[in-house]
């Protein structure tokens, strides 16, 4: 009878120190690989297996897809838990395990966990503290202790110079969303046997659907520490967990906190909202009711292109509302220069009837240019065929290309001599809604209201909604001459 074998959640061989091999390459005495297995016999135990996709960063913890028999992705540094967010909310039936190094997580990552958690994103958090950045030699790390001696502490970490050592439970249980924080130890046995509980069951809120769960594993790392196995394990004991204390810090199970839990649940965050549930709050919150949906439309990918001042976000954040409002997915991504006013600028716009993977926009389907610095910069961007629209109160040529359709419109000179010239960019979009057929100008109509901040602008943007239409009835785009570029 078998009565100890290796995690079905593992491979049977381990390709990465070569053929047939089934050692890991973690140095002797390390914790990964207890850790390793700790969360594999959860895994197991729990039969989701298929179900599981695990995230691992730069560090130690690099090549945890030659072990682990689950889903894997390789994330860029620090960024474990916004690329295990991204997988859970876009496949809700699979259980995310993001697995990170002090470094990683406390140091470059500090962010992406401090937001994940804030935002209660229902994933498990397994956070090994060493106390150093282990695999690019050992350089001091968040977590190093001040007086110990690292590569780049040569002297040891200095308290003035350096500061104090970062304690993340600390930190993550100091927020109200998170369920479940605890910080456990891999220094013998009976701690690991502690630590298997804390691992089980941060996986296992998960899988109940409770919320975010952190597990805060102090490991050993013999070889930076310039340490044996067993000299390594102690000097956790002895100086790593008077430090980092081991223990609970946040348990929604446990009836002193569940009070406290239950009012940061009624507080719901759209992580943990359903689509439709989120939808019909982003509904509510601008008072509009949405459109009939539009059941086909062909993607558009828009870029908005001016100077600050010129209406180029709100244009952008315009259009993306329409779309929310009629059921369809959008994105909307400004960039822009760091002057308030007559920097660079431009919003990135994508509508599609599926989600958005990306919200970049590098081939335009259409091509708003409110000034000539904008047609400069974009025109050989957009896709064959695609659209400019142009500014031509600021734009004196026509396009270069003849692949494309070119239409050019006073949009500021018609905005001024209507009483507002910063309504430029409803009379562009209008045009946009007109000559591509989304969204249709009713909706527009509908939409800008709720749009505008300030509300005695509201008749003035519909009078620059008229104007646009007036304006393409009189020039309609083929009246546009050939040697513009329109066809």
């Amino acid at each position: 009878m078998v009565k100890y074998e290796k995690p079905q959640s593992f491979y049977d061989v381990f390709e990465r120190k070569g053929p047939g091999q089934k050692v890991t390459h973690y140095c002797p005495g390390c914790g990964h690989g207890t850790a390793h297995k700790l969360i594999a016999e959860a895994i197991d135990e729990f039969g989701v297996q298929d179900r599981t996709i695990f995230c691992s960063p730069v560090g130690c913890s690099v090549f945890a897809y030659y072990y682990f028999d689950t889903g894997n992705i390789q994330c860029s540094h620090g960024r474990a838990p916004a690329v295990a967010s991204a997988v859970r909310r876009t496949h809700p039936d699979s259980i995310v395990i993001s697995y990170q190094g002090d470094g990683d997580l406390a140091g470059i990552g500090t962010a992406e966990i401090i937001h994940a958690a804030n935002r209660g994103e229902n994933i498990t958090v397994y956070f090994v503290n060493n106390a150093i950045y282990g695999m690019t030699g050992g350089q001091m790390a968040p977590t190093t202790l001040v007086g110990q001696k690292t590569m780049t502490t040569p002297m040891g970490r200095n308290l003035r110079r350096d500061g104090n050592p970062i304690g993340m439970c600390e930190l993550i249980s100091a927020l109200k969303t998170p369920v479940y924080v605890e910080r456990v130890s891999l220094a013998d046995g009976k701690k690991v046997l502690r630590a298997r509980k804390a691992v089980r069951k941060a996986l296992k809120n998960q899988i109940d659907g409770k919320g975010f769960s952190f597990v805060e594993i102090l490991s050993p790392c013999p070889i930076n520490w310039k340490m044996t196995p067993i000299e390594a394990r102690n000097w956790v004991v002895e100086h790593l967990e008077p430090i980092f204390p081991i223990g609970n810090f946040r348990d929604v199970d446990a009836p002193e906190v569940k009070e406290s839990a239950e009012t940061a649940r009624l507080s719901m965050t759209p992580a943990m909202m359903d689509d439709e549930t989120l939808y019909t709050t982003l509904s509510t919150q601008r008072d509009l009711e949405a459109d009939k949906p539009v059941a086909e439309l062909t993607d558009q990918f828009v870029k908005i292109a001016g100077f600050g001042g010129q209406g180029v976000m709100s244009a952008g954040v315009l259009l993306a509302n329409c779309a929310i409002t009629t059921g369809l997915h959008a994105t909307w991504l400004p960039s822009y220069g760091p002057e308030m006013r007559g920097g660079t600028a431009n919003a990135s716009v994508i509508v599609s009837t599926e989600a958005i993977g990306s919200p970049l926009v590098n081939r335009p389907t259409t091509l708003i240019a409110m000034n000539g610095p904008s047609l400069d910069a974009f025109e050989d961007q957009v896709v064959p065929g695609g659209l400019i629209i142009a500014n031509s109160s600021m734009i004196s040529r026509t396009a270069t290309r003849k692949d494309l359709r070119f239409y050019p419109v006073p949009a500021s000179d018609m905005a001024q001599k209507l009483g507002f010239l910063g309504a430029a960019n409803v009379i562009v979009l209008t045009i946009h809604a007109l000559l591509e057929g989304f969204p249709c100008v009713e909706t527009l109509r509908h939409v800008v209201p709720h749009s505008l901040k300030r509300k005695n602008l509201v008749e003035m943007n519909m009078k620059m909604i008229d104007a646009a239409v007036e304006y393409v009835a009189a020039n309609p785009v083929e009246a546009v001459p050939q040697e513009t570029g329109a066809r």
